[in-house]
Parts: C-alpha cells; structure tokens; sequence
C-alpha cells in the first residue's frame, strides 16, 4: 500500500481492512489466479477503499505489483474503485454501500442451486448496515441457511444505526452463526474465519477499534 501515490486513494478506509483481508487470502481463501469451479468467491463490499485489496492481488500473483504506482492513473486498470472487468482476481465491481452483501446472497443461492462447493465471501464496512438492501440480505440469508454465506464486517465505530449487544446481534437475531474479534489479530481472525456454523451463514466483525488493537493503541 506503501507505493500509492495520490491524494484520492482513501487510505484510511483501506488500511482497516488490510489485516482482515491478508489473513482471509493468505489462509483461508481457495483460488487461483487461473480460477476453476471449486473456488473461493470473494466480493470486496466496501470498494471506496480497495488499496489494501489491490496490494494483497499483487503479492498473490493476480496483478503485477508494478501496477500499485500508476492507481489512478487515466490508463491504470487500478480505479478508485475496484473494476472486475479490468482487474484480474476479482469477482465484483463495487463502491457504492450496501450492495455487495445482496450480490453475495445470490451467488451463494446460485452455487447451492448448481451443487457446487465453492463458499462465498464478502467484505463490508459498519457504515453499511445503514443501508436497507443489507437488512433484506442479512433476514433471507438467515432463513434460507446460506451456510456456504460469510461476511466479514470491519467495525470501525462509524455506524449511525446501533443495537444493544453489538452489530453481530442484527444477524444473530435473524439466525447467523457470529463471533467477534480484534480486527489486528491474525490468529483470532483465523480462528474465527476457520470456526464451524454448520447450516447457518457465518459472520465475523473485525473490530479494528477494540482495545489492544494496533489502532487503537496509536
């Protein structure tokens, strides 16, 4: 992430997700840069900020890390939002909150509709739970038990909308499997990335904020 350049490359909405994001690619993710039907699906919800996303393509093999220095560029396949059509590796276009997690659901319906094993992942911010499709998307998901269905919410404490016991409980209360971790451990990301929700959809918030974290001990 080092190498970006510009004033527009939403650093810090990048760098809180940077920890989630190398745990979930570099140990639990199944891909390929030459893709295949058994895969992993990954959908980056929160694509205002995809640097950390381009620079762990780069360090596994699905972009040339040279490309980190013309983001942004007019002829640069790195936008300021992630572009499926231009950058190999990733399965969404994004940007716009609150529709990665209903993206999500219909893939994850769709691989179950096909018998296929492939699990679906998608990254969102907290602030995007203020957006109703998220509110449609979480209630279904629960009902229908998308299993193969798992979210990782990077809490930042930015959310307007709160509920008592935490974000995890508006899923908890429609039927998912959750967990709660310090979004900088690597081992407690994994853990909690790796835990068993048999027939529910699993989420996990990275809580890049909690005490003992890297932030906030800055």
């Amino acid at each position: 992430m080092a190498i970006v350049r510009g004033d527009a490359k939403h650093a810090d909405a990048a760098e809180s997700t940077a920890d989630a994001l190398w745990v979930l690619y570099d140990q639990i993710l199944r891909f390929s840069p030459d893709g295949g039907d058994e895969r992993d699906r990954f959908y980056l919800s929160k694509g205002h900020g995809p640097m950390a996303y381009y620079a762990v393509l780069a360090i596994k093999g699905f972009i040339d890390p040279a490309e980190l220095y013309q983001f942004g560029t007019f002829h640069s396949m790195l936008g300021h939002h992630p572009d499926r059509i231009k950058v190999p590796g990733i399965d969404i276009s994004s940007g716009s909150l609150g529709h990665g997690l209903p993206l999500a659901v219909g893939s994850a319906l769709g691989l179950r509709a096909l018998g296929r094993p492939g699990r679906v992942w998608v990254l969102m911010g907290d602030g995007e739970l203020d957006e109703g499709s998220n509110a449609e998307a979480i209630a279904y998901a629960g009902r229908v038990r998308l299993d193969a269905l798992h979210v990782v919410l990077i809490d930042n404490h930015s959310a307007t909308q709160g509920w008592p016991g935490g974000l995890e409980e508006r899923f908890r209360i429609e039927g998912w499997s959750c967990a709660r971790v310090d979004g900088r451990d690597h081992q407690a990301l994994e853990d909690a990335y790796r835990e068993q929700h048999g027939g529910q959809p699993r989420l996990v918030v990275a809580d890049v904020c909690a005490a003992g974290s890297r932030e906030a001990r800055s």
